[in-house]
């Protein structure tokens, strides 16, 4: 009754249903760890936003790599910027994940000497991109920033390919480790959100990060965990239609009456 399932072409249907149940079960698994990750990460933002500020420099030193828990902790600095060594970050997104301009870093000099990298904030492209675009000052004096601490910045974590042969001051990471000055550089950078004294017609400060969303990973794992269970449902549907359709066919036909 069932001989058919021995033939070549369901022997072949069989095995790649067999193959693609467990690889949908894993894809689904491989989904709910995505959502896993983001639920976590989520957390540890939402703990690091809602912590108090600290001086940036418990955070971190020279050469410090920053960990993932301290990333976006605030943190506090006190010093003067250094526009001589201002650079822009290209190729960036604006609050609106649309517009495509700068980032503006500026090393600000501590009290103590050492330095360490603002990100001011966001700029539309104002001129040809092989110029320096027009950014707007610096505060100038002493002043206190307020803002999230970041690691450097890395083609493998960002995904940006660090473009050789740039024009002079622009650049395509953040990266403190290649900032040129003749003084210790903090590791890592901050995202600023606030300076004291109150500074006028500023970049545009960068968004905190999105730490509420968990993303479709839950979703895309459910639909390959109902995919995998219906392979074997298509698979008997298959099955039982085939069985019919061969039952028929053995069935002899009523002879048709030929008229006289």
């Amino acid at each position: 009754m069932y001989r058919f399932l021995l033939s070549r072409q369901w022997v072949i249907l069989t095995l790649v249903a067999l193959g693609l149940i467990p690889a949908m079960i894993e894809l689904g698994f491989w989904q709910f760890h995505r959502h896993e990750h983001r639920v976590r990460q989520n957390a540890q933002i939402a703990r690091s936003l809602e912590a108090s500020p600290v001086p940036v420099g418990r955070l971190t030193s020279p050469g410090h790599a920053v960990p993932r828990g301290d990333t976006w902790h605030p943190v506090t600095a006190t010093g003067r910027y250094d526009t001589r060594h201002e650079v822009v970050v290209r190729q960036r997104t604006a609050a609106d994940e649309q517009s495509i301009g700068y980032y503006v870093v500026t090393p600000l000099i501590m009290k103590d000497g050492r330095a360490v990298l603002v990100n001011r904030g966001w700029i539309p492209t104002n001129g040809p991109l092989t110029t320096f675009p027009k950014v707007p000052h610096a505060p100038s004096g002493e002043v206190t920033v307020t803002g999230r601490l970041m690691p450097d910045e890395t083609t493998a974590e960002s995904g940006i390919k660090d473009k050789p042969g740039l024009p002079p001051r622009q650049v395509m990471l953040i990266d403190s480790r290649r900032q040129s000055l003749s003084r210790p550089v903090l590791g890592g950078y901050i995202e600023l959100t606030k300076t004291a004294p109150k500074a006028t017609r500023q970049p545009e400060q960068v968004p905190e990060p999105d730490h509420d969303s968990i993303g479709p990973h839950m979703a895309y794992a459910i639909q390959w965990w109902l995919f995998a269970a219906g392979v074997p449902v298509g698979w008997v549907v298959l099955v039982r239609r085939e069985r019919r359709d061969r039952l028929a066919a053995e069935q002899p036909q009523e002879a048709v009456p030929v008229p006289a």
